[in-house]
């Protein structure tokens, strides 16, 4: 099919954009008399009033959403440098507040769906009657503002139980999927010292339940700090006697009233970690007010979502998306939780789920969009998606046929596909109600963020790949790293490139409407004979072919030259020469001869973090010759035996290439 480029593929009618939050939040600005009548009439006028006037923009929205802000009028609430400065000084906030608030809406808070479908409801009342005895105990426990409360469970309810109960006594919090391995784990907790923890000693995937009592006594014996342990279900084997065991059914079950200690603006919520991929996790650190600043502006303004919606987010709980469907809360949104592997019995179930759940908003990793598609899934056909406004799509980017795809074959909602990322706990661009969504690009930046493209010289370009670059602060910047006492690797990591400005190390491409694409990451983009070509690109040709699954691309520089292999994974049954004729022949086609590999190398499977990234920069560094240890975490990826597969094939196929 010959795509046209940036085509419309949907616009909100009349209703929709007039019956949306971002329009119930412009008249309000109108009628308070905060912006002229007339002058922000568009998403494009608010966004630039935004970014230009952010402490106008800011106090407002928090006055709007009902955030109480203790600055004196006439004080600034945004810091006018980054990285440091303080937002709302003088302002206390607790997320908990927020997150357990009496809404009025719906009694559903939390649905929790296990792997065979067992279902779960729990309540408004039940979850802050929950939470209320699980932080009586953290407070009995002797825990203080900043000593850190960790957990390593699936997506449960007691995962969300876990983290409100430590941010409502100003404990910092940080959580681990189980399914990392022992390594990944502890250089992840080890770093916080933590003294509670909370766990599962197993978990259930892809039918099987998999114990993980041996696991969990290994990663006790490496933390030394904890003085308490809650097991969720049957403890595992504690070497330690200087812990003391709690069972979750008996924390929970005293009857304690809820309260939240009131903290500044800036007192850390929880830490997150980066993938681990290049070396030990970076532990980054953000604040209570502008995780709830943020997260209400994101699913308010940017996801229109409402009181007694549903919100369902596909992803494990250490990936930031978790983060943000716990945050439906903050909206007073009933929030889905689905635990174990969302293709189990097979890929349609997370379609099944929405439907049977009749979900508002969903999101979904660009992988599983893809997965979906692939499958040549209906599910607008074979399901009953009525309720369904929003798809929410994030983690990579999205293929321009999936986005027809979601069209063809789900039906007209808005489909947002966003890009942001753990550094922040939101988004940057994307999610624009009252805009198009055009074929293959992301809506234009979000709110107060002050997104451009620039070159290398740090001048702003369009029409032409640029580094991705944020040029005011956001309130959900991390606070800092952890163990970074002089903030050195925050600088490194933001601002070393552009003095003063955010540098994400993506590479982006805008239009004169401010849509962009993401091009592909900074240190992944190819560079052959000095032109700089997008993975992106050369992915959407790739994977476009029938005999290809998945497909990964790097470009390795050499004393002698530049080398760019191609390493692709083939469907069942496909013959493998005949498949890489085809691959080149699609290339020169649809993009350029520049584009075409040095070698193409069938390989077993795509490697990539445990949220769905392929690997690109670590095969890059294996192919320099770092050792596969040197390189990533095991723990951190799903198979890292592909990673070994990939140097070996490689070096096989450059003897056999070799005159």
């Amino acid at each position: 099919m010959t795509e046209t480029p940036g085509e419309v593929l949907w616009c909100p009618d009349q209703a929709r954009t007039e019956g949306s939050e971002f329009t119930r939040f412009v008249t309000w600005l109108t009628t308070s008399g905060l912006v002229t009548p007339g002058t922000i009439d568009d998403y494009h006028a608010l966004w630039h009033w935004s970014v230009t006037d952010p402490n106008a923009f800011w106090r407002a929205f928090a006055d709007y959403i009902g955030i109480v802000v203790d600055t004196p009028d006439g004080e600034p609430v945004v810091p006018d440098t980054m990285p440091g400065g303080r937002w709302f000084p003088g302002t206390t906030v607790n997320y908990a507040s927020y997150a357990l608030a009496d809404h009025d809406n719906a009694d559903e808070a939390i649905v929790a769906i296990d792997e065979d479908g067992t279902t779960t409801t729990t309540t408004w009342h039940e979850l802050r009657r929950q939470v209320g005895a699980l932080a009586a105990f953290l407070r009995q426990s002797r825990v203080q503002h900043g000593d850190r409360v960790v957990a390593i469970l699936p997506n449960r309810t007691e995962a969300v139980v876990g983290f409100l109960a430590a941010a409502s006594v100003g404990a910092v919090w940080s959580i681990v999927a189980p399914e990392f391995g022992v390594g990944a784990i502890v250089s992840r907790l080890q770093q916080l010292e933590p003294v509670v923890l909370i766990a599962a000693s197993g978990y259930t995937y892809g039918g099987r339940r998999l114990d993980r009592s041996d696991v969990l006594a290994d990663i006790v014996a490496q933390l030394p700090s904890l003085r308490e342990i809650v097991w969720v279900d049957t403890a595992a084997g504690v070497p330690a006697t200087s812990m003391r065991t709690h069972s979750w059914q008996d924390v929970v079950a005293a009857e304690h009233e809820w309260e939240a200690d009131q903290l500044p603006f800036d007192h850390p919520l929880w830490v997150l970690f980066s993938s681990g991929t290049t070396g030990i996790p970076k532990g980054i650190v953000h604040g209570h007010g502008g995780v709830v600043l943020e997260h209400l502006k994101t699913l308010t303004l940017h996801a229109d979502l409402r009181p007694g919606d549903k919100l369902f987010v596909v992803g494990t709980t250490s990936w930031v998306v978790w983060n943000m469907l716990v945050s439906g809360l903050l909206r007073g949104a009933t929030i889905v939780l689905l635990d174990g592997n969302p293709a189990h019995p097979d890929i349609d179930r997370v379609w099944r789920v929405a439907a049977e759940n009749k979900v508002t908003m969903l999101g979904l990793g660009a992988a599983y969009t893809h997965a979906s598609m692939r499958a040549q899934l209906r599910p607008g056909t074979d399901h009953d998606l009525s309720a369904l406004r929003m798809i929410q799509v994030t983690g990579s980017p999205l293929a321009p046929d999936a986005f027809r795809w979601v069209y063809d074959a789900v039906g007209p909602v808005w489909l947002a596909s966003v890009s942001g990322g753990t550094d922040i706990a939101g988004i940057f661009l994307g999610g624009a109600p009252t805009e198009p969504v055009r074929l293959g690009r992301l809506q234009p930046p979000a709110l107060g963020v002050a997104a451009a493209a620039w070159d290398t010289a740090g001048h702003p370009v369009v029409g032409q790949p640029g580094e991705l670059v944020i040029t005011s602060p956001m309130p959900s910047m991390p606070l800092y790293f952890w163990n970074d006492p002089d903030g050195s690797r925050y600088r490194e990591s933001y601002f070393s490139t552009y003095a003063g400005v955010w540098r994400h190390g993506d590479l982006v491409e805008f239009d004169t409407d401010r849509s962009s694409v993401i091009v592909g990451r900074s240190d992944s983009t190819l560079n052959r004979n000095g032109i700089r070509m997008g993975p992106a690109d050369l992915y959407q040709v790739v994977e476009a072919l029938p005999e290809v699954e998945e497909a990964l691309v790097v470009g390795v520089e050499e004393t002698d030259g530049y080398y760019m292999p191609l390493f692709v994974q083939l469907h069942t049954g496909t013959d493998p020469e005949a498949a890489i004729t085809a691959i080149r022949n699609a290339i020169r086609a649809a993009l350029s001869p520049r584009y075409v590999p040095d070698d193409i190398i069938v390989v077993s499977r795509i490697p990539h973090t445990r949220t769905g990234k392929k690997l690109e920069v670590p095969v890059k560094r294996i192919l320099l010759g770092h050792s596969v240890d040197q390189v990533v975490d095991p723990g951190s990826v799903d198979d890292a035996q592909v990673l070994t597969e990939i140097r070996d094939r490689t070096i096989r196929q450059r003897q056999v290439s070799v005159p």
